[in-house]
């Protein structure tokens, strides 16, 4: 597939790696010029390019930046995307460790239902809750014990069959989190964030996944 990736950081970086080393072609963008990719690029075989371009004719687009900056995201960035390919957004709010407070979120929206608003397009929820090393280093193939599981939160069937084809590809097993409506079911503070838990465990932990905020948190 043709991937864009907007975000460098731990998740994008990871992401970008691993998804040129399955062969997939991959355009990384960050909220500098391309130039300063330019060690990511030479090591992985993607191609740096400005953030307005790393939709372009995609098949799939990853969005990986913290959660303050997504509003700064140039209107329309997403448009040049194929008709129908899913975003896919990685990101949690922090907010008394880097966000600051985001009224909408506070106030009880969904933090991807937010970013979603915020884009202007449908996105999935996946990648979130998972260690960047782990991410890196912890796929394996389907049917080996202790596989861990990611949930996939977003609307569309054929988005997240897409979404879900990928997160296998990369060694982890895709879980059905429901709609972009329940993607609170792996925000942080909730029991399957930051767990490499298996299928089963990962079911329960979406079930048992309450919609408040702990204070950790909250703003």
């Amino acid at each position: 597939m043709k991937i864009g990736i907007i975000g460098a950081g731990y998740i994008g970086g990871t992401l970008t790696r691993r998804l040129t080393t399955l062969g997939h072609e991959v355009r990384v963008a960050n909220s500098r010029a391309p130039e300063t990719l330019t060690e990511l690029a030479a090591e992985s075989g993607a191609t740096a390019v400005w953030a307005a371009d790393a939709a372009q004719d995609a098949d799939l687009v990853i969005v990986s930046i913290p959660q303050k900056n997504t509003p700064d995201l140039a209107p329309g960035i997403l448009d040049g995307r194929k008709v129908g390919a899913p975003v896919i957004e990685t990101n949690n709010y922090y907010p008394q460790q880097r966000d600051g407070k985001i009224d909408g979120i506070e106030n009880g929206t969904p933090e991807s239902v937010w970013v979603s608003d915020q884009l202007g397009a449908p996105v999935y929820k996946v990648f979130n809750g998972i260690y960047w090393k782990h991410l890196l280093n912890k796929g394996v193939p389907a049917g080996t014990e202790g596989r861990i599981a990611l949930p996939i939160a977003g609307d569309d069937a054929d988005g997240k069959k897409i979404v879900s084809e990928l997160v296998d590809e990369l060694g982890f097993d895709p879980v059905d989190g429901g709609t972009l409506a329940d993607s609170w079911r792996h925000q942080p503070g909730t029991p399957v964030y930051g767990k490499d838990f298996g299928v089963d465990d990962t079911i329960k932990a979406l079930a048992d996944a309450t919609p408040e905020r702990t204070e950790e948190w909250r703003a």
